[in-house]
């Protein structure tokens, strides 16, 4: 599949979250998926032991029902304390911005069924399934980067993206939808599909030097 003229500069600072400008009417091919898996699985991995899986769902009604759980979820999360929605209301700049995040949530949440491809990204696990106490970031850091390294490619080939978890509180429920064995644990819900519009540029985000520490704190 032809990729876009990115430069990798210009690939990592326009690879957006895309929730309004998915296009919920055109197909995606499998084979397009697949070559974007293909580069995903090029992504570093603890102890290079590759415990990823990646579920692909195009199936409607499968899709309409992790949907349902899917709404539910922001439904729940809207409500709450820590919506997008709600933050830095004190700075009227940035809480603008941040009701159009909450805005392209709900209208997500409404919609979430009708991306044609839902890509839910696991690990397979030890010990039955059971997450291992305290630390976890050398676990999920072995799937992490390939589920990027997916958005990248997904972007490079005209196909939008957005990290999502909300579904995470319905996780047991997915997981017998899918018929998930015990031993394997869901990591996100990435919604993919060509987007409408022309491209995209970079978000406004805090200066570096906020948060930028040298040597020490």
């Amino acid at each position: 599949m032809p990729t876009l003229p990115l430069t990798p500069d210009d690939l990592l600072t326009t690879t957006r979250t895309v929730r309004k400008r998915l296009d919920l009417t055109r197909p995606v091919p499998m084979d397009l998926v697949r070559e974007c898996l293909e580069i995903a699985l090029q992504a570093p991995s603890g102890s290079n032991r590759q415990g990823w899986h990646w579920l692909v769902v195009t199936d409607p009604g499968v899709r309409s029902a992790i949907g349902g759980f899917y709404r539910r979820a922001v439904e729940s999360y809207l409500a709450s304390e820590g919506s997008a929605a709600r933050l830095f209301v004190d700075e009227p700049e940035r809480a603008a911005v941040q009701r159009r995040v909450g805005e392209s949530v709900a209208w997500l949440g409404d919609r979430m069924g009708q991306v044609p491809v839902l890509l839910i990204p696991c690990l397979r696990l030890s010990g039955g399934g059971e997450l291992p106490p305290g630390n976890q970031a050398g676990l999920w850091g072995s799937l992490l980067p390939a589920a990027w390294s997916f958005m990248l490619a997904a972007r490079a080939r005209g196909l939008g993206t957005a990290w999502t978890t909300l579904h995470l509180a319905y996780e047991a429920e997915v997981a017998e939808l899918l018929g998930l064995p015990a031993d394997v644990r869901q990591a996100a819900l990435i919604p993919t599909a060509y987007y409408t519009g022309d491209t995209f540029r970079p978000a406004k985000r805090q200066p570096l030097d906020e948060v930028l520490h040298v040597d020490r704190w």
